[in-house]
């Protein structure tokens, strides 16, 4: 007997914690299910890992959860894994076989060995669905229900094909997101080194031509608020390091707090220039994660709690709670989630006309599939809005700087050429 710490979720959706002295696993996991919970995660406490460890030796080890290392597929190589094992089981192989075919071609050792461990699981009389439990960090909730529900079923291998193009998609996606972020993170960086050169190598000497050629004339106000901010760098660069670390640790340490992540979530969402790519990925994840998990035969609140949680939004997802609870009291989901203020009227009434006729995972996709053609024209948009901003914010930096630097120099040359 061995102790066992376990995650599950109840029949309303709420998920729940503890531990429970069991001989393996699969009793844990039988235990929960007779109790009308679904296991999302268990996992033996570590010393009774270490206790399993010297009873049973290494082969036993291959089998044990996650205690063993911080051992994760990467989610490019996840997608892979899946459609993989999708097309070997679509092809008569059975789960066992493709594992370990998947495990021998596989040349990461990260993956092969959590591959060999899922397998070794399996053997060992496992569902796949618990076996992939036992790696929290590679497989989340959402997979790990997608996969549940495929089991259940009897389509283990029609849900993994739509679970790998459900991650191609989202992948596609938030490279576009991010390809966007890049320009102008790129340039504000650019803009900061030439900045912080030009005010420590350059302007102090021009301030020594100044000093020697203007006999203590005054300067004009833009050159001598550059002098001073100059100045200041140059006695105080380690002290400007300091802050700007502190306040990138400090903006890190609010993103954890739900406060701090709520105000940015929000500025974003409601942002001048990238509110309107961060709302239209947001819908599209949310209707992308909430169609796949439905159609896959994910219980509805299930399916709520899981999009929440994975929703990557702090105000989409405090949207996404209070629809699940006005679920859980028996309302349909376009009211409540009318009521939150963040979704357009466009996208309720898809939602409104995909509940009367019974195919609310089909209008879900239908919508994910419009947003995401809407999140390319918004990434192009913000892309073509940004460039021409980008290069007014630099050239308003050095050309400030050296209009700055060069207005007294005209002074300085007039007062020569009338001498």
């Amino acid at each position: 007997m061995a102790m066992f710490q376990y995650t599950a979720m109840d029949a309303t959706g709420k998920e729940v914690k503890g531990q429970r002295d069991a001989t393996n696993e699969e009793s844990v996991a039988s235990f929960l299910k007779e109790q009308g919970m679904m296991p999302t995660s268990i996992k033996p406490l570590v010393k009774a890992t270490k206790a399993k460890e010297k009873k049973k030796g290494p082969a036993a080890a291959k089998g044990l959860n996650i205690a063993l290392g911080p051992q994760v597929i990467k989610s490019k190589d996840l997608t892979t894994f899946t459609r993989q094992l999708a097309i070997l089981l679509d092809a008569g192989l059975p789960l066992i076989r493709s594992l370990k075919t998947l495990e021998r071609q596989a040349k990461n050792p990260v993956i092969k060995t959590i591959i060999g461990k899922i397998a070794y699981s399996v053997e060992g009389g496992s569902t796949f669905s618990e076996a992939l439990s036992q790696h929290p960090k590679t497989f989340d909730k959402l997979y790990l229900n997608m996969i549940r529900a495929g089991e259940a079923a009897g389509k283990l291998e029609l849900i993994l094909t739509r679970l790998a193009g459900f991650r191609e998609k989202a992948a596609k996606i938030a490279g576009k997101v991010k390809s966007a972020m890049v320009y102008p993170c790129v340039v504000l960086t650019i803009a900061l080194g030439i900045t912080t050169f030009l005010m420590i190598a350059i302007v102090p000497k021009f301030q020594q031509i100044f000093s020697e050629m203007l006999d203590g004339a005054p300067l004009p106000a833009i050159t001598q608020l550059v002098m001073n901010i100059s100045s200041w760098l140059q006695n105080n660069i380690v002290l400007a390091a300091i802050i700007i670390v502190v306040l990138v640790i400090l903006i890190k340490l609010s993103l954890k707090t739900e406060k701090g992540r709520m105000l940015f979530d929000t500025a974003a969402y409601k942002g001048p220039l990238i509110g309107s790519l961060v709302s239209k990925n947001a819908i599209s994840k949310f209707a992308r994660t909430l169609g796949t998990l439905m159609g896959s035969g994910v219980p509805v609140l299930n399916a709520l709690i899981i999009v929440r949680d994975t929703s990557g939004n702090e105000l989409v997802s405090q949207a996404i709670q209070r629809v699940h609870d006005a679920v859980k009291e028996g309302e349909p989901i376009a009211a409540p989630l009318n009521s939150t203020k963040i979704f357009p009227d466009m996208v309720i009434s898809m939602i409104e006309v995909g509940e009367e006729t019974g195919k609310l995972p089909d209008m879900l996709e239908k919508i994910a599939d419009t947003y995401d053609d809407e999140v390319d024209n918004a990434v192009s948009a913000l892309t073509s809005m940004i460039e021409p901003l980008m290069i007014v914010f630099l050239a308003v930096i050095v050309g400030g700087i050296v209009i700055a630097m060069f207005s007294p120099l005209i002074s300085i040359i007039q007062n020569l050429g009338g001498s």
